[in-house]
């Protein structure tokens, strides 16, 4: 049952990611700390932070888990 919501989770943010990029096919760049990215459109900005996100929560997930696994408790 997670894994079920789970994917419908993501297929809302996939399809909410499809219809904003049509409608906003417009150049965007990021800035932070004083850098500044190259212009990419804006649905590929949305799709890559999306992805960059995901990945970040597994992998955190998975440090959570193997520390958890062991015993630690500080990150519990």
């Amino acid at each position: 049952m997670p894994a079920l919501i789970a994917s419908a989770i993501a297929a809302v943010w996939i399809v909410a990611i499809a219809i904003v990029s049509v409608q906003n096919a417009t150049l965007v760049s990021l800035q932070f700390l004083g850098f500044q990215s190259i212009q990419l459109p804006l649905g590929i900005v949305l799709a890559l932070s999306a992805a960059t996100g995901a990945i970040g929560g597994a992998i955190g997930l998975s440090v959570a888990g193997n520390a958890s696994d062991r015993g630690d408790r500080r990150l519990r």
